[in-house]
């Protein structure tokens, strides 16, 4: 064993899933499960085959349209067709780990690239890249479309690409955005909306909590933060606030739910960092008492399971995702003044949430907390305790933001969403384990 800590994992109604559970096993560099989830958060394209079916109707050319260019082609009723091509064109081997699903009656295709083309590539374009020029050519010989309709085809799926980065008005769709929009070496995984994650796991709080941190610990990783001591530290974080490690985060929420606060919350954690001994009481003046921890690291993990109970509670009583940043803010100025020690990421989810309170609804208003993600120049800056909280707020929200789950993310819910890996993350690595 690597590192001398065990935990139980439970899942999100409060059943034991693993016992006595070894640090290093919920790793995202050993665990098969969270390696699968990466892969296939990598390796999996959808394609709106609506979108596209409409686009050529209209003739649309990446955000515009020119009219008299439209071309009439029943896409989503021949939707076993195309898959077919797609997948003929998109396979590396008869028989490889190409996968081809059509949803929705054919309004939509899942598509696994085959893990050959990720090898032989240096980034994670490849999947989206292999998809859209398969489903170009798939619909030319379908339609037997000519050589002087082809671009309407390519702008119907690639949208207004090469002219944009993106493929801004086309129908392809990744989890992970293009590289050019990471904010930094190996920002890929948290580049990934809030809304997105919500919906992906079909709104379930507890899952879209182990979904994010998913996504955000393994960006830790990437980026270089969990080398040598910082290891553990990331993993502790990761495997309490996020799997649900030792049951914390649930037996938070169900002892504050009913009529809980912010505050309760901060004691209840207080009073169960106590009984686990993890702090104990130190120095005390006339009116306080400082307490103290020969384990900071797992003193940031007990204070990250916390900061995720109170947005529940929090966020969860009100039905409204506008005040993550401020449970952020306030669970862990609370917490300090309580204890003395560090808060969440040693203060860096209090930095974080002042600046993220100003530009999701403060003067400033540019976006609600659904369209933020941890590659964000606001929301960047904790080392993966920050965001997982947002997500679950939007998980929690019931229709209060402008850009909600269902308006910016549906499609993610209908495709990713039927994946178990991304749906019940929980249960999954701890199967993994």
């Amino acid at each position: 064993m690597k590192y001398k800590e065990y935990c139980d994992l439970y899942d999100d109604e409060g059943k034991l899933l693993k016992s006595k559970v070894a640090l290093e096993k919920v790793s995202p560099l050993i665990n098969p499960a969270i390696k699968k989830l990466i892969d296939l958060t990598k390796r999996t394209v959808a394609v709106n085959m609506a979108g596209i079916e409409a686009g050529l109707k209209t003739g649309a050319m990446g955000k515009g349209i020119i009219l008299g260019r439209g071309i009439n082609a029943n896409v989503v009723k021949d939707a076993d067709a195309i898959a077919d091509k797609v997948k003929k064109l998109v396979q590396v081997d008869e028989g490889d780990d190409t996968k081809v699903t059509k949803i929705g009656g054919g309004k939509l295709l899942l598509i696994e690239v085959p893990k050959a083309r990720l090898e032989a590539a240096s980034t994670y374009d490849a999947a989206s890249t292999a998809v859209a020029s398969a489903t170009v050519q798939a619909l030319i010989d379908q339609y037997n479309v000519g050589m002087f309709d082809g671009p309407m085809v390519k702008s119907a799926v690639w949208g207004a690409y090469p002219q944009t980065m993106d493929m801004q008005g086309g129908n392809i769709i990744t989890i992970l955005s293009i590289p050019q929009n990471n904010e930094g070496l190996g920002y890929a995984l948290r580049n990934i909306n809030a809304n997105i994650c919500a919906m992906m796991t079909h709104r379930n709080a507890m899952q879209t909590c182990a979904l994010s941190c998913t996504f955000e610990q393994a960006g830790e990783f990437e980026m270089g933060m969990a080398i040598g001591p910082f290891e553990r530290a990331q993993l502790l974080g990761y495997a309490f606030q996020g799997l649900n490690a030792n049951n914390m985060v649930y037996d938070l929420v169900k002892a504050n739910g009913k009529s809980g606060t912010m505050g309760t919350v901060v004691q209840s954690l207080v009073e169960r960092a106590l009984e686990d001994k993890v702090i104990k009481a130190g120095k005390k003046s006339n009116t306080f008492t400082f307490y103290e921890t020969k384990d900071p690291m797992m003193w940031n993990a007990y204070a990250a399971a916390g900061t995720m109970a109170a947005t529940m509670v929090n966020c969860g009583a009100g039905r409204f995702a506008q005040a993550v940043s401020s449970t952020l803010l306030y669970f862990n100025d609370l917490l300090e003044h309580e204890t003395g020690l560090p808060s969440c990421d040693y203060g860096r989810v209090m930095g974080t949430a002042v600046g993220f309170s100003f530009f999701s609804h403060s003067i400033y208003g540019g976006g609600g907390p659904g369209v933020f993600n941890g590659n964000h120049i606001v929301t960047r800056h904790s080392a993966g305790f920050a965001i997982p909280c947002v997500c679950v707020a939007c998980s929690l929200d019931g229709g209060t933001q402008m850009f909600g789950p269902e308006q910016t993310a549906k499609v993610y819910q209908d495709t990713f969403g039927q994946i178990d890996e991304f749906a019940r993350p929980i249960q999954a690595i701890a199967k993994g384990v």
